[in-house]
């Protein structure tokens, strides 16, 4: 019977080690799921910032060409 507490306290420790697991497994699904987000707002942005880019080099040529034929 002396091997009764130690059975004991390795299953609470197991539970507490469980128990932990899962809050971190779901403060990682959190972390995830905003880093997703940052993600996609981010290449959004980003798609952005290159068509007004590529809108003005369009405009720059289109004026250069106009200003070379006058």
């Amino acid at each position: 019977m002396s091997y009764l507490p130690s059975i004991l306290l390795a299953a609470v420790g197991l539970i507490l080690l469980g128990v932990l697991l899962i809050a971190v497994v779901r403060g990682l699904r959190r972390f995830r799921s905003a880093l997703s987000m940052v993600v996609t707002s981010t290449n959004d942005r980003a798609g952005l910032i290159r068509a007004r880019s590529a809108g003005v080099r369009v405009a720059l040529q289109q004026r250069r060409r106009v200003m070379e034929n006058q």
